[in-house]
């Protein structure tokens, strides 16, 4: 099956062309395009995304796209050609389009293309079909994205059987979310952040510490001069029974930390000390939560994923913890996976399709739970 995938969520405007097979059992993704276009180095001066300008450049940046994926897919320029193909092997048996969690605006400019992409195919006389045009959570996206090729893991495609039980972390800008999965469609959320997600509180601390955005990438770039135990920063609901999560005290415990020790010269040892010490207390609080996750579901794996699974030191620091856990696997998406993209979105669309499982509605919910 030929699924072709949008994403808009955020700031990266995303298409994807994907090959799928093998149902629930094996499922097996080969990557035919995955296109991003990121819009970091506009948002950079603002110190975090704007809405309303992510949607004008999700306006102008998918049909460019969707042009190279037709060009490559044909073999073809076509500058002066309709932006629908015509060729038979170019039309998508589905299409996936992230209908949230997310920024509105944002959204809505990845359903309506997705809309106007499906409404010419199926008037397309030439047609094998009619496509199936599905909405997808953005976060079940993060959650099955270790299905994708990687050349840096594990093929997990041929091991789904034997990584369930499983407890999922989804941990990026916006959310900070622990499952456990039952098997590959049946999940339960055990708990989530009940303020800032852990990627946000990157971003605040790197610019309390005039790092620019986004700030996960560049603390973690600074922290490895740094000492993680040279400032003892809370961990917070570190010794909770719950799963839940919060940062935002963590956020304000640099924030105070700093004003009583000011920037002095800019120390870089400085910035590179709080930043460790700051990292390290986050990674100290995901890891603890999630492994006393895998011990009381007796899970056989952890799954690591979402924007800030991208941190090599993250997923060095899990590797360690699942490591001294005899007979549990640690599953993690390759780096290009990690943070926001298409393929991810053509993924849970198949899946989805697959279980027969309830369309979500072509209408943009920036707050849809996972």
């Amino acid at each position: 099956m030929r699924v072709l995938a949008i994403e808009t969520s955020c700031d990266e405007t995303a298409i994807a062309l994907l090959e799928a097979s093998g149902g629930l059992k094996n499922p097996r993704f080969k990557i035919l395009e995955n296109f991003v276009s990121s819009q970091i180095a506009i948002h950079r001066p603002f110190g975090g995304v704007v809405p309303m300008l992510a949607k004008r450049e999700h306006q102008k940046n998918l049909p460019l796209l969707w042009r190279k994926i037709m060009d490559h897919e044909s073999g073809i320029r076509q500058k002066n050609k309709p932006i629908i193909p015509n060729a038979k092997f170019l039309i998508p048996d589905l299409i996936a389009v992230t209908v949230g969690p997310g920024l509105e605006p944002a959204l809505w400019t990845g359903i309506e293309f997705a809309k106007q992409i499906h409404q010419q195919l199926t008037t397309n006389k030439q047609r094998r079909k009619e496509s199936k045009l599905v909405g997808v959570n953005h976060m079940e996206g993060h959650l099955y994205s270790f299905l994708l090729p990687s050349k840096l893991t594990t093929n997990y495609q041929l091991l789904t059987t034997k990584l369930f039980p499983a407890v999922a972390l989804i941990v990026s800008g916006g959310h900070t979310t622990l499952l456990l999965l039952k098997n590959l469609t049946t999940y339960k959320k055990l708990g989530e952040t009940r303020d800032d997600a852990a990627g946000e509180c990157f971003d605040k601390v790197a610019r309390l510490l005039g790092l620019p955005y986004p700030g996960g990438p560049e603390i973690e770039k600074i922290a490895q001069a740094g000492d993680p135990c040279a400032i003892p920063f809370p961990r917070p609901m570190l010794h909770q029974k719950n799963y839940d999560f919060s940062f935002a005290g963590l956020k304000t415990a640099v924030l105070y930390y700093l004003r009583e020790h000011p920037l002095k010269d800019n120390s870089s040892r400085f910035k590179a000390d709080v930043a460790a010490s700051f990292e390290q207390a986050v990674f100290d609080v995901l890891i603890a939560k999630t492994m006393r996750a895998v011990r009381e579901h007796k899970a056989k794996s952890v799954i690591l994923c979402g924007g800030v699974s991208a941190s090599k030191t993250l997923r060095a620091s899990f590797k360690k913890a699942v490591r001294e856990k005899k007979g549990t696997r640690l599953v993690v998406p390759d780096f290009r996976f990690s943070t926001d993209n298409a393929a991810m979105i053509g993924a849970v669309g198949y899946i989805t399709l697959m279980k027969n499982g309830k369309d979500l509605p072509l209408l943009a919910n920036g707050t849809m739970e996972i």
